[in-house]
Parts: C-alpha cells; structure tokens; sequence
C-alpha cells in the first residue's frame, strides 16, 4: 500500500469516527455502507451493523471524555478502510469523495493568508471576504 492511501484510511477513520457523534452520522453510514456494498457485497451488513456497534461505543466515550477509546476506535476503522482500500484499489477514489462530501468543515473556517507591501502614497485595502470602501 503506498503511503498516500495509507494516510486517506488514517483521516477517513479519524473522520468516520468523529462524525459518529454528529446530526452528519445518517449521511455517513449510508455512504461507508455503500462503498462496502459495491466493494465487498458480502460483507456489507457486517459492516453496517460495525458500523452501528461502534456508534454506541462512540457516543459513549464522547460523553466520558474518555479520549483512549475513541483513539481505539479511530484506530480500528483506520484498519478497516485501509484493508478495503488494499483489496479494491478502486475504493480509494470513492473514499476520497465521500470524505468531501460529509467531512465537517474545520471550526476556524479557511485560512486565508494575504501580503502587500506600501510605498509612498499608496493604500492598501484587503479583505478575507466582502468589503466595502467609500473615498472621501
């Protein structure tokens, strides 16, 4: 396995787990569920009721703060998905699109960086999003 799927199954697991204690967790296991079911048929319904064990295990230990179990089960769905990722190559890209698709938006928003530089008269304006000036 090359290290670029190895760290997809690493943030897909981390993802999966912390979106099991979120409104997001609906949408996210009909998505693992499905990728297991055009990847591995056979064992989609273990995997969804997996799926739904670990849930309760991870709400659970969000409600404790208890930080080793959901790192536990970080870990075990990291394995989970980088072994799917190893037996269907193909699976990555779909993993990949599922991520954008329900991963949580980060709670400081973009990052925007910006630079100028000012010489003698000159004004600069910048803004992260709107902005509205008027010169008097």
């Amino acid at each position: 396995m090359d290290s670029e799927a190895a760290v997809l199954a690493q943030s897909a697991g981390a993802t999966l787990v912390t979106l099991m204690t979120t409104d997001a967790w609906d949408r996210t296991r009909e998505g693992i569920t499905r990728l297991w079911r055009r990847m591995q048929p056979h064992r989609a319904d273990a995997v969804a009721a997996e799926l739904d064990a670990t849930r309760d295990d991870a709400l659970a230990a969000d409600e404790a703060d208890d930080q080793e179990t959901l790192g536990e089960l970080r870990r075990e769905w990291q394995g989970r998905l980088r072994r799917l990722i190893t037996a269907h190559p193909g699976a990555a890209a779909e993993l990949r699109a599922l991520l954008d698709e329900i991963e949580p938006p980060t709670a400081t928003g973009p990052t925007i960086t910006q630079h100028a530089t000012a010489s003698g008269h000159a004004r600069i304006y910048q803004a992260g999003r709107d902005q509205h000036t008027t010169e008097r």
